[in-house]
């Protein structure tokens, strides 16, 4: 289980990656044309408002290894949930 702190920090870097993501984005086509300001503008932005930034984590444990995107779970808890029979059409045999 991760702890509180952790999971904070992600949720506060998916909030900034969003809320600056359009504004990077123009400032980084403008810079990539030469802009001078633009580029200084694009290093004063938050270095954790860039979308690399933001780790998978599982959404019950908040386990950063071992991530399946496809079920936004990490494998521990995968295995967990298919052999309990909560997660439709996975059979002990399909992993």
């Amino acid at each position: 289980m991760a702890k509180e702190s952790m999971k904070a920090r992600e949720r506060k870097r998916i909030r900034l990656s969003e809320l600056h993501a359009d504004k990077r984005d123009a400032l980084r086509k403008a810079a990539n044309e030469g802009d001078w300001d633009a580029m200084m503008a694009l290093q004063k932005l938050p270095k954790n408002s860039m979308k690399i930034r933001v780790h998978n984590r599982c959404m019950l444990t908040g386990r950063p290894r071992g991530y399946m995107r496809q079920f936004g779970l990490s494998r521990v808890t995968f295995r967990e949930m298919a052999l309990a029979g909560k997660i439709p059409g996975v059979t002990k045999a399909s992993w």
